[in-house]
């Protein structure tokens, strides 16, 4: 699944307002004639802080998950060679 990020205009933009983004989670498709074509599941709207904290949190928990698939790997691999 994919997402399409962009910065939500506002109407009366101030300088100390809080920006806002617009996330479209989208999905590839076939239509009738056999062509992909990008369907949009929903979107949603949150504050960019918002955003970027969930993002660092996602990241954090996709590293950790790096490190445990790497240790695996390496007992794998050890295995493998260990005659």
């Amino acid at each position: 699944m994919a997402k399409v990020i962009a910065e939500k205009v506002q109407e009366q933009v101030q300088a100390d307002s809080i920006k806002i983004v617009e996330i479209k989670h989208t999905r590839t498709m076939k239509n009738a004639s056999g062509n992909d074509v990008e369907v949009v599941d929903w979107t949603e709207e949150k504050s960019v802080d918002q955003a970027i904290s969930q993002c660092e949190v996602h990241k954090a928990n996709l590293e950790a998950k790096l490190t445990e698939c790497e240790a695996e790997l390496a007992e794998y691999i050890a295995i493998r060679d260990a005659e």
